[in-house]
């Protein structure tokens, strides 16, 4: 006994057989996408987990610390290559040096570039001496800038250099004075209290450098 073909709801009447070959091929191409769209998040997935696997698996160390610069044994080597005394400055707690050496320009100048310890503090202070110069020197580091004005430290009298908005290369401040035949200059972005703390650091050197100029 033959089965009777079976009506769909749909058409009210049984499927042709065309009609059964498209639905079951619509069929197939609907499964076919909804497997090849969880095959594509399964993979996302996986890449992720890989991802996340290199990331906090693979050990990263600490940042190399920058290696501190010696600047009293740079001043040394300096001091024989000028034949003359070189400014060291007092670091203490508070500032580390950055770079240190000879520029060999005319004139020779010995730099020391100086930047607060703790990371909460901001700014710099430049130390220049130039060698065999005077205050004439000092402009072409401060923006052409001459002096504004003195400030006594310690009983010394400093050029002051208030540069404000003439500054250039965050340059802002700075403090110059004859010592002997060299002249010292300190500038930079910190405050002129700040800058003036680290003049008098250096009273006793520059007084050894008038006295022996």
């Amino acid at each position: 006994m033959s089965k009777s073909p079976r009506i769909v709801a749909e058409l009210g009447r049984p499927e042709t057989p065309q009609e059964t070959a498209a639905r079951k091929a619509e069929s197939s191409r609907v499964y076919r996408s909804s497997q090849t769209f969880r095959n594509l998040i399964a993979a996302l997935i996986a890449t992720v987990a890989i991802v996340a696997v290199i990331v906090f698996a693979v050990p990263r160390g600490e940042p190399t610390p920058r290696p501190e610069i010696d600047v009293a044994a740079v001043a040394a080597d300096v001091e024989t290559t000028v034949g003359g005394h070189v400014v060291v400055p007092d670091l203490g707690d508070f500032w580390r040096v950055n770079a240190a050496g000879l520029e060999n320009s005319a004139p020779a100048v010995w730099n020391v570039t100086l930047a607060p310890s703790a990371e909460r503090e901001r700014g710099f202070v430049r130390l220049a001496q130039a060698f065999g110069a005077d205050v004439t020197w000092a402009p072409q580091l401060v923006n052409g800038n001459a002096p504004t004005g003195t400030k006594t430290v310690d009983g010394l009298a400093w050029d002051e250099f208030d540069l404000g908005e003439r500054g250039a290369g965050n340059v802002s401040y700075a403090l110059g004075i004859q010592a002997g035949s060299d002249y010292v200059l300190l500038y930079g972005s910190r405050t002129p209290q700040s800058t003036a703390e680290l003049a008098s650091s250096l009273t006793t050197q520059i007084e050894e450098l008038k006295e022996a100029g």
